[in-house]
């Protein structure tokens, strides 16, 4: 969506940076609309799935989780009685 009017700018970034951008690109995205997305400010529920599909868990975290959940169905939370 580029109107007649818009500017470009030229940047230099290092690989690592560009790898990083080129990372996060979808198919038929610009660099630019990477740029907007990542550095915009809020987040939406899509882009904290996005951060937690880039994030890696330990294992032991994991297990950690596996443990709580596991308790939780060996005694449920009730309602409480009115």
């Amino acid at each position: 969506m580029y109107n007649q009017c818009m500017a470009f700018k030229t940047i230099t970034i290092d690989t690592e940076a560009y790898d990083l951008l080129a990372a996060r690109k979808r198919a038929g995205q610009s660099f630019s609309a990477v740029i907007k997305s990542e550095l915009k400010r809020g987040g939406t529920g899509r882009d904290l799935l996005a951060a937690l599909r880039r994030s890696e868990v330990a294992p032991e975290t994991v297990a950690a989780i596996e443990r709580v959940v596991g308790a939780r169905k060996k005694s449920p939370a009730r309602a409480a009685r009115l």
